[in-house]
């Protein structure tokens, strides 16, 4: 098939998968790994919304740029990352209004929309507490326990979750799939992997990691105060938390793309 008649048909599968969704199973095991993880976390908690600030380190090639980073998540379809830099500014944003997602960024050059086939993995990757992998309740929904690995050098439970795109279902794995990596001992997330694709090319993978560090309680709720990405196994931020706050009434206001 042309690569753009397949980018074309993928289009059509994002529409379709708004309005359906098939049923997927999840095994035992997994469910009770994923309800395990919440417990983990939140310690019975409700979260609604987080706040995170703390200084970054964004390695492009051989440049390395420093400064202030704010992260801001709402439930599990928004999240923020406010980056400034040595100067530059940067915001990378993922919302949904009504059942549409959207994803952009904001620096010197104004606001850009991102493409739609970046928006089915989990939009507050960095905050594992309001991650919507742990709603196995959901029937579009697959969890799969793919057994004991190693991960960063540790031994972690592995975890696979994908989302049914009903009668589409060839871009299920490609645009949903995620991995998590899960401490043996205390439940907590490891790390998460999944894939993004070039805004012109949603058929071409492009490998995300995010790793977590250095758990915290705060109000109840564990926050990982180290975070890390990579892209293409290579690291690309470095995220030094130094305050988190949760439920302080976030609104769509602090997730616009304009």
């Amino acid at each position: 098939m042309p690569k753009r008649a397949g980018v074309l048909l993928l289009i059509l599968s994002l529409s379709a998968f708004a309005q359906t969704a098939a049923p997927a199973a999840s095994d035992p095991q997994a469910i009770s790994l994923a309800a395990q993880s919440l417990a983990a976390l939140t310690k019975g908690t409700a979260v609604a919304d987080v706040t995170l600030s703390g200084t970054a380190t964004w390695i492009a090639g051989g440049d390395y740029f420093s400064g202030p980073v704010t992260l801001k998540a709402r439930g599990s379809g928004q999240s923020r990352i406010d980056l400034n830099l040595n100067g530059f500014q940067r915001s990378e944003i993922r919302t949904v209004n009504g059942r549409i997602p959207a994803v952009g960024w904001i620096d010197a050059s104004g606001a850009h929309k991102g493409a739609e086939h970046n928006c089915y993995t989990e939009a507050a990757s960095f905050f594992p507490a309001l991650w919507s992998l742990w709603n196995t309740s959901d029937s579009a929904l697959s969890a799969t326990f793919l057994g004991s690995a190693t991960y960063n050098s540790a031994r972690a439970n592995h975890l696979h979750f994908s989302r049914s795109f009903g009668a589409n279902a060839q871009f299920s794995d490609a645009l949903t799939a995620t991995d998590v990596y899960l401490d043996p001992k205390s439940f907590l997330p490891l790390g998460i992997t999944f894939k993004a694709h070039p805004d012109v090319d949603a058929l071409r993978d492009v490998p995300v990691e995010v790793r977590f560090a250095n758990y915290q309680n705060e109000g109840g709720v564990m926050v990982p105060f180290r975070i890390q990405k990579l892209l293409n196994g290579g690291l690309v931020l470095d995220i030094i938390v130094q305050s988190a706050t949760i439920n302080s009434g976030l609104s769509d206001l602090d997730f616009t793309i304009q």
